[in-house]
């Protein structure tokens, strides 16, 4: 009954405007009250803030620079080989396999569509069609910078404004088409096994989706950069963006061009930079 009550509230609250109130919330510097915040935050989730760059609450002067904390070095070790795809965030496999008949598993019960995903282009979607894909959620205590999982250049980069759902497990299970509906971000690269798509997903309370080459992404309708005539290029383990609160990546690539590592399955922990997956 509990879990009814919280899907269906999210039917019915005023998502992005909850969104837009939190997001100028985290933006604000508010000094004592700020740190007080973080502090909340950090004992709340647990977050372990040893691995960070910068440990003290007190050096972050807005919520969302210690949401988008950076981590120190050597916190995380990029897998090394060029057969070798790296996982591109911390948290934990939604669900991952084949793309089916243009479809992508969400949960028992719920598919969704590839074509849709990419903002309904076909010239978009036709090269994962009968591909593979890995939905990776980030919760609240997660690192929340994504990073490149194999050296690619920049093609192309869709921005498509939508619905703003939680995109947890308890929504993934119940909510239809949850990541075809959700605002979103894909950005597009061609690299050594043919064209990667990463795919950020936005949420409830998301204060926004930033990449490193264009900056927040936020807008009403659907919007496209071409970058054939730029030379764009990121290295594996590179970041290439970040979220203003927690979402989800889906990560998509050609038929027979990867097999994910055998100890990946729904349900399992991710880490930055441990292996991914192995080129075929």
């Amino acid at each position: 009954m509990i879990d009814q009550c919280k899907i269906a509230s999210q039917y019915i609250l005023p998502k992005h405007l909850l969104s837009s109130l939190a997001g100028k919330l985290a933006e604000a510097k508010m000094g004592k009250f700020t740190t007080f915040l973080i502090k909340q935050f950090i004992a709340k989730y647990k977050i372990n803030m040893d691995e960070a760059k910068h440990s003290e609450p007190e050096h972050f002067d807005t919520f969302n620079n210690f949401f988008t904390r950076e981590l120190k070095e050597g916190a995380r070790t990029i897998v090394e080989g060029d057969n070798n795809l790296a996982t591109p965030v911390d948290g934990k496999v939604s669900q991952q396999g084949d793309i089916k008949e243009g479809r992508l598993f969400q949960a028992k019960g719920h598919d969704f569509s590839l074509r849709e995903l990419l903002g309904g282009r076909d010239d978009v979607a036709a090269p994962f069609d009968e591909g593979i894909f890995s939905t990776v959620y980030l919760a609240p205590k997660d690192y929340h910078r994504i990073h490149m999982p194999i050296t690619g250049k920049l093609e192309q980069l869709i921005f498509i404004p939508g619905d703003l759902f939680s995109v947890n497990p308890l929504t993934a299970e119940n909510v239809p088409n949850l990541f075809a509906r959700n605002e979103r971000a894909v950005a597009i690269f061609s690299t050594a096994i043919g064209p990667m798509a990463m795919v950020l997903v936005g949420a409830t309370i998301v204060g926004s989706i930033e990449t490193v080459w264009q900056g927040t992404l936020k807008g009403k309708e659907i919007q496209y950069w071409d970058y054939n005539d730029q030379d764009i290029k990121l290295d594996k383990g590179a970041e290439m963006g970040r979220f203003k609160l927690g979402s989800t990546i889906v990560a998509l690539f050609p038929k027979d061009s990867i097999e994910f590592a055998e100890e990946l399955k729904a349900g399992s922990v991710t880490r930055l930079g441990e292996l991914f997956a192995t080129t075929k």
